[in-house]
């Protein structure tokens, strides 16, 4: 199976609400970043035990290790959670960043360090979003 057909299995398994969402949220993501690495992480260590929420990546970068190491990994995820949908953007050293910048301004939506959490799409402001990613893509 192929990354694409992970991908959009894992959104066509979530209910029609946050299906609606997550789609809509793939397609604004791959316009933005349309010859951007896919991944599909399905949440399972090595051992094949669940120790996250399946998850979809876009684009890639060099995640840092304290002590030297470094790992390729996606500069954009988003994953279902329980209450909605969630939006990782990993690629920013400064981890106050996101909820100065875009806190006040992105609607109903829980942002920390490198997630921007909210229920459905029509709680926040899209244009808000893409500008969050699009700093994403910057550092």
């Amino acid at each position: 199976m192929t990354t694409q057909e992970q991908i959009q299995d894992y959104i066509n398994s979530q209910p029609e609400v946050k299906r609606n969402d997550m789609q809509e949220l793939h397609q604004i993501i791959l316009e933005l970043m349309p010859d951007c690495q896919l991944w599909f992480l399905d949440g399972k260590n090595s051992e094949n035990k669940t120790v996250s929420n399946p998850n979809i990546g876009y684009g890639s970068y060099t995640m840092q290790y304290a002590g030297g190491k470094t790992r390729d990994f996606y500069q954009i995820g988003m994953s279902a959670n329980t209450t909605g949908i969630s939006l990782y953007i990993m690629n920013i050293s400064d981890k106050t960043y996101l909820s100065k910048t875009y806190g006040e301004k992105i609607g109903k939506a829980s942002v920390t360090g490198y997630c921007i959490k909210f229920k459905a799409l029509k709680d926040i402001n899209i244009e808000i979003l893409k500008a969050a990613i699009l700093d994403g893509l910057k550092e």
